[in-house]
């Protein structure tokens, strides 16, 4: 690669290399053993004479900043001291140049970073890749890649590739009672991004977005970047109390599929009496489906896209749960007046999500491996779902009591009285357990101490391992 240089005027060209070749050494733009350009290469590229490269490069040898080896090249010196740079030295930024939400400390879910994991992580957003069909998808990836050498580079679709969107659009009218034509189906870097897009398309400063209380604070902080104001309306047994919903709300956030975070499905009455209210004020519902594939106890219920008539849904879903979060991708489909606006701000956004894994999954969905994959795992976390619940019923019921919870990868159960949630998670980290809260996802209610187990990366004697280990701990 050419070594970043700017040249003023004529004169003292030999002074003006040295210092800005010396200063990024110093500053450690140029790497400890990088390999420099010839001064040949380095005159050309500058347009001056060679010499003047050469007497800049002995200079800097004879210095130390340099080191020549024979027949191979010139290399920064590897053991020299770097100078803080200077664009480390400035202030930060003060609060009143950046918006005041991302000042605030993050309220994620505890998800899997990087760094030294527990032996048992029950942590939210993790799947088990070691029962992803990779020889599948490797050929799937082959294919797209096969496609990718035939075709010339471009932009493609902001809305993304059809295939994927018509495999999408086929498989959420058979298992989620979702129906749409492909056009309506926009594909995006996950779920996040879909309400994201939504929030662009509809907010102004100062409109009223309501949410479950506790409810997913990620989207909660999209809402507020956005400008908005957050009403926190409770859940109950059925879910969003749709009576508490302010008048004047212009978005509805909901997760009725399986609240996150306590589990339980919203209520048939309460659906309709959701859509009811949505239509009589104008105001957008924004499903969130995040893991409504997995639903292991009763009747599958119909999602509030299936149910709605007037056109005051707008359907998000992902497959960070159904395959894994890395792949990133997810998917909207919005009341169609909408479509276009939507299209529209994710083309503002990054212009259209990767190609190649588009294409790669429509194969893997039309060719039948996702609902192959999909069959597999449902038994397979159905038997973690079994492991978990016995584990806590017969080691942990001193301490725990499971909340019902039908669906999903994850379920909540409540501390016994006089528990503190911060040392339950404290004693099970001590014995190697990775554990979450649910208090710091109460917004305006009074938080409720309880602990979140996902089980979605956790074998069933993993699950039981794990269980039995907290116990001894506790």
């Amino acid at each position: 690669m050419n070594v970043h240089l700017t040249l003023d005027g004529r004169q003292g060209l030999a002074g003006q290399i040295y210092r800005q070749l010396r200063a990024g050494v110093l500053e450690g733009r140029l790497a400890p053993g990088e390999r420099l350009p010839s001064t040949r290469e380095l005159a050309t590229q500058l347009g001056v004479s060679r010499k003047t490269t050469l007497d800049v490069f002995e200079r800097l040898i004879a210095e130390g900043y340099l080191r020549s080896r024979t027949g191979d090249g010139t290399f920064v010196a590897e053991e020299l001291t770097r100078l803080t740079p200077a664009s480390a030295r400035l202030p930060a930024p003060t609060l009143q140049s950046v918006n005041a939400i991302w000042h605030t400390p993050a309220e994620t879910v505890q998800a899997a970073v990087a760094g030294e994991p527990s032996a048992y992580d029950f942590v939210f957003g993790v799947t088990d890749k070691q029962l992803f069909p990779f020889d599948q998808w490797r050929r799937c990836v082959n294919h797209a890649l096969r496609l990718q050498a035939r075709g010339r580079g471009g932009y493609h679709d902001p809305a993304g590739e059809r295939d994927l969107r018509l495999a999408v659009s086929r498989y959420l009218a058979y298992s989620r009672a979702v129906v749409s034509s492909w056009e309506e189906v926009i594909m995006t870097q996950g779920a996040q991004q879909a309400i994201n897009l939504l929030a662009r398309t509809v907010l102004r400063p100062g409109d009223v977005v309501a949410m479950e209380d506790p409810g997913y604070a990620p989207a909660r902080t999209i809402f507020q970047a956005m400008g908005a104001r957050v009403a926190h309306v409770p859940v109950d047994a059925g879910g969003l109390m749709v009576d508490l919903l302010p008048a004047e709300t212009r978005v509805i956030y909901v997760t009725p599929s399986h609240q996150f975070p306590l589990g339980m499905p919203m209520a048939l009455d309460r659906r309709l009496a959701l859509l009811d209210w949505a239509q009589r004020h104008g105001a957008l519902v924004i499903e969130d489906d995040y893991d409504g594939e997995f639903r292991f106890e009763g009747r599958p219920m119909e999602s509030l896209k299936g149910l709605d008539h007037a056109g005051v849904v707008a359907y998000v879903g992902t497959f960070s749960k159904t395959i894994f979060p890395e792949l990133r991708v997810g998917y909207v489909i919005p009341p169609v007046p909408l479509t276009g606006a939507v299209r529209r701000a994710k083309q503002a956004s990054d212009w259209h999500s990767c190609t190649m894994t588009q294409t790669a999954l429509a194969k893997f969905m039309l060719d039948g491996y996702f609902s192959k994959h999909l069959r597999r795992m449902h038994k397979e976390y159905a038997a973690r779902r079994t492991a978990l619940l016995d584990g806590i019923e017969t080691r942990l019921s001193r301490w725990l009591t499971p909340l019902p919870s039908t669906a999903g990868l994850h379920l909540v159960a409540t501390l016994a009285a006089g528990v503190d949630e911060a040392d339950f998670i404290a004693r099970a980290a001590r014995a190697s357990v990775g554990l979450g809260g649910i208090s710091g996802m109460f917004a305006a209610q009074a938080p409720r101490p309880g602990i979140l187990f996902a089980y979605g990366a956790l074998s069933p004697h993993d699950i039981r391992a794990g269980l039995a280990r907290l116990a001894d701990g506790l």
